[in-house]
C-alpha cells in the first residue's frame, strides 16, 4: 500500500494514541468504492481487535457489492471534535486506517467478533444473556477490515489542550508532593 505522507507531520498522533481512538470510538465511517466507481461511505459501529476493524451486518445489499468490486477500503473515526469559535477552528482528534475488507467465515473468529461487539457495546449484560443473544442470529454477516496502515491526526487545538492539561496535571503532582 503506498502511503501518502501527512502534510502537517506535527499534528501525527501516536500509534497508541490512534489504538486508544479506535478502542474507544463508537461509530466510525467505512469508505467503499462500488462496481459504477461511485465512493460509498456508509456509518457503522464496529469493535477494534489485534489490528482488525469488525463490523456486523446484512450479508446482501450495496455495502457487500461494493466490497465484492474491490475490497479495499478506508474507515474514519473522529474522537473529539470541539469547535473553538474565538479562534476560528477546531479542537478534534481522528484515526483513518487503511485495508481490506473480508467476509469472516471462521466460525470461531465469527464468535469472537460477535462477543467483543456485545462486550463494547452491551457491557452491562451477562456474558449467559450475550451468549443466547448471537445464538439467536447465526447467519448474521461478520466483516473485517484487516489494517494495512492508520493514520491519526489532532488539530492544533487540540495539541494545545493537551498541553494545558499535562501542565495542570504536572502542578497538581508537584502540589501532592509537598507536605508541611
Amino acid at each position: 500500500m503506498s502511503q501518502h505522507p501527512m502534510r502537517r507531520f506535527k499534528q501525527t498522533l501516536s500509534t497508541l494514541e490512534i489504538e486508544d481512538i479506535l478502542k474507544r470510538g463508537k461509530t466510525g465511517v467505512l469508505a467503499l468504492i462500488d462496481e459504477a466507481n461511485w465512493p460509498y461511505a456508509i456509518p457503522l459501529n464496529y469493535v477494534f481487535h489485534d489490528g482488525h476493524l469488525y463490523f456486523h451486518g446484512a450479508s446482501k445489499g450495496h455495502k457487500m457489492e461494493a466490497i465484492a468490486y474491490n475490497p479495499r477500503a478506508s474507515f474514519c473515526v473522529v474522537d473529539q471534535d470541539d469547535i473553538v469559535p474565538e479562534h476560528y477552528s477546531t479542537a478534534y482528534s481522528s484515526v483513518i486506517a487503511f485495508g481490506k475488507m473480508r467476509l469472516i467465515e471462521d466460525p470461531q473468529e465469527k464468535k469472537n467478533a460477535l462477543l467483543w461487539l456485545c462486550e463494547k457495546y452491551c457491557p452491562l449484560e451477562s456474558l449467559e444473556n450475550q451468549m443466547a443473544e448471537i445464538e439467536k442470529s447465526p447467519h448474521v454477516c461478520i466483516l473485517s477490515l484487516d489494517i494495512e496502515q492508520a493514520t491519526g491526526k489532532g488539530g492544533r487545538e487540540f495539541f494545545l489542550r493537551r498541553q494545558k492539561e499535562q501542565e495542570l496535571l504536572k502542578y497538581k503532582k508537584r502540589d501532592e508532593t509537598v507536605s508541611f
